[in-house]
């Protein structure tokens, strides 16, 4: 009270703290209440996150099992329409059903936890997809197929191979080799050519000038090393590595040898394609001879080819890299050889390749882009000289 009788009303700093206070206390409860509803918010989700993880894909069932071991005592005080079942119905009416929304949730999934079996999202190693494309998009190379095939699944199948994987594809140019090798990036990785787990060396392109050799092997040796730290199963792929540099060659053995690792970096399981036109002229008599002998194509064998390939690589001129180490050393898994190719193939590469443009054709059509091109020996005029390299481009003679 004041001189005057009358009440003291508090100067406007007063007013100021207790509305400061107030404010305090109110925010408190509010924060107080937040933390609870996220709590219970987190819980509930863990819980579905666990439900799904395990239903879709057979992971941390362990850890939903405790979880539903710890809230049993609760759950049984509740009636029975608030357990697991009437969840499990709540699910199925809302649309939940596991076949259909296992797509959706994995492609959702996979962008946060390790849903894929290879542990790397990057990596698919599709084997199936593989197969499928290599028997039906892949014409007159029953070698090929068959040993492709085979070795990949093969290596794949190890946890942790003595060494990369190293296939080096021979024969005439347009035959598949750069296709197949296309088709092993598409089913082994996510973004297939594109992904950063794979690395594509042109010989003429990357490293065009014989006097930078020197510089050119280093940055080869740091360029792999990049991408195999980058990404543990990696893919290199060398087109015609016939034309690569001996120094060259020599920089990239370390990595296909028996070594547990280079420079404290883990090559072995990388995959190494070399494509090379050597060997193709062999590959072309062993074929013809066949046929001259009234016998198809598909009776040849990979052994009988392969002793000749082999005889044939060793015993070349060429001071590349049919002398190189990695072949001398037997550091080549496999030689894998594409056949030439004939009248009926080309006219299956003409058929895919309007398939693939979503162009109608007919019969009459195919068999006119086959007949462009030029088919040797001059004699019986059975293998096509290109293969299908240049089918693709020919099919535009037939667009309106």
């Amino acid at each position: 009270m004041g001189a005057g009788g009358h009440a003291r009303q508090g100067g406007p700093w007063e007013r100021r703290e207790e509305s400061q206070e107030g404010s305090i206390l109110l925010g408190k409860e509010h924060y107080e209440k937040w933390q609870q509803h996220l709590g219970a918010v987190s819980a509930l989700s863990k819980r579905y996150w666990l439900f799904l993880a395990c239903r879709l894909w057979q992971q941390e069932c362990e850890e939903e099992e405790e979880e539903e071991e710890k809230e049993m005592p609760v759950l049984e005080q509740r009636p029975q329409e608030e357990g697991s079942g009437a969840s499990q119905v709540t699910l199925e009416q809302a649309g939940w059903r596991l076949p259909v929304m296992s797509e959706v949730i994995s492609s959702w999934y996979c962008n946060f936890g390790q849903c894929c079996a290879t542990e790397d999202c990057r990596v698919t190693n599709n084997i199936t997809g593989l197969e499928l494309d290599l028997n039906r998009r892949l014409h007159g190379q029953h070698l090929a197929r068959d040993v492709v095939l085979k070795a990949v699944q093969g290596f794949l199948e190890v946890p942790q191979p003595e060494k990369a994987l190293a296939l080096s594809f021979h024969g005439w140019s347009g035959t598949g080799k750069n296709f197949v090798a296309r088709l092993i990036a598409e089913n082994l990785y996510q973004d297939g050519l594109k992904s950063e787990c794979v690395k594509v060396f042109i010989s003429l392109f990357h490293f065009p000038h014989p006097k930078y050799v020197d510089a050119y092997k280093v940055e080869l040796a740091k360029q792999i090393s990049e991408v195999v730290q980058l990404c543990k199963q990696s893919l290199f792929i060398f087109d015609e590595v016939e034309k690569l540099h001996a120094g060259l060659l020599d920089v990239i053995k370390p990595y296909v040898d028996h070594y547990d690792s280079v420079d404290m970096v883990d090559y072995r399981q990388s995959i190494f394609l070399f494509l090379s036109n050597t060997g193709g002229n062999i590959i072309n008599e062993v074929a013809l001879d066949f046929w001259r002998a009234g016998r198809a194509r598909e009776e040849i064998t990979m052994e009988y080819l392969e002793h000749h390939l082999q005889s044939e690589l060793l015993e070349s001129a060429d001071e590349g890299y049919t002398h190189n180490h990695l072949l001398e050393e037997n550091l080549i898994d496999f030689l894998v050889p594409f056949l030439p190719l004939e009248y009926r193939h080309v006219k299956l590469c003409a058929r895919d390749a309007f398939l693939a443009r979503g162009l109608p054709f007919t019969e009459a059509a195919l068999d006119e882009v086959a007949r462009m091109m030029v088919f040797v020996p001059k004699e019986e005029k059975l293998f096509a000289a290109q293969g299908c390299k240049s089918v693709s481009q020919r099919i535009n003679y037939f667009l309106p």
